[in-house]
């Protein structure tokens, strides 16, 4: 007795017809993954200029409120006025006597107790966070955190010095670097690790490439151009 099959169905009888819905459920998620970006940026812009807008304007004079003269409540005119005093501010710290008052006004505050220490600290970190020269996050890595086979990215601030740098000197330890490892989805906080520069894998990635990384979650990861440019660039500073 042989097993036969059965006979194959012309093509026109065993082809299913497409379904409307999911169709119109395809076309609706692709049109959300092009508005959500969009549309959140715009929401975060409009948000922003609105909390600058309620920090800004209260400090303006009301007769010097351009609603006053226009009769319109315009969105964003505090982050112009922000913008134009803190180029104001700048170029006054640039020239001799703005520097001399500046350093009178910070030798007030850092005589002050509990407000000089804040203060210092503040300011150590906003000139290495928007400073231009080298002392920032450079460089992506790899570092092997929190144990051995378990891998965790991070930023390299740079070179360990000072007191750390001796002591790992005196130990014969070799040169640390100092990694700043992220956490997801929040990179503003994570752990501050000094690690023997053999252990730190420097990867190609861009600083902002792996920050995508990191923020959402391991989902968005950077193109295989981005990471030859940045491979490029890398090997040209070396």
């Amino acid at each position: 007795m042989t097993n036969e099959l059965p006979p194959l169905r012309p093509a026109h009888i065993t082809r299913r017809r497409s379904r409307p819905f999911p169709a119109l459920r395809a076309s609706f998620f692709t049109g959300l993954i092009v508005i959500a970006p969009i549309g959140i940026t715009i929401w975060l812009i409009w948000a922003l200029t609105g909390w600058m807008d309620s920090w800004v304007l209260p400090l303006i004079p009301p007769r010097w409120r351009p609603e006053n003269y226009i009769g319109i409540d315009l969105r964003g005119v505090g982050v112009v006025v922000f913008l134009i005093f803190t180029l104001l501010i700048g170029a006054i710290a640039r020239i001799w006597i703005g520097r001399a008052l500046i350093r009178a006004a910070e030798a007030l505050v850092t005589r002050m107790p509990f407000v000089g220490a804040i203060y210092g600290g503040l300011k150590q970190i906003a000139e290495t966070i928007l400073s231009q020269g080298d002392e920032k996050f450079d460089r992506a890595c790899l570092i092997e955190y929190p144990r051995k086979g378990l891998w965790g990215l991070g930023f390299v601030a740079g070179p360990a010095k000072g007191e750390l740098a001796a002591l790992a000197a005196e130990n014969g330890h070799g040169n640390y670097l100092a990694v700043f490892l992220p956490t997801t989805p929040n990179p503003t906080s994570g752990f501050l690790l000094f690690v023997p520069e053999a252990e730190v894998h420097i990867l190609d990635m861009g600083v902002e490439d792996a920050a995508k990384l990191v923020i959402s979650g391991g989902l968005v990861y950077p193109p295989e151009e981005a990471r030859g440019n940045n491979a490029e660039k890398s090997t040209e500073s070396r």
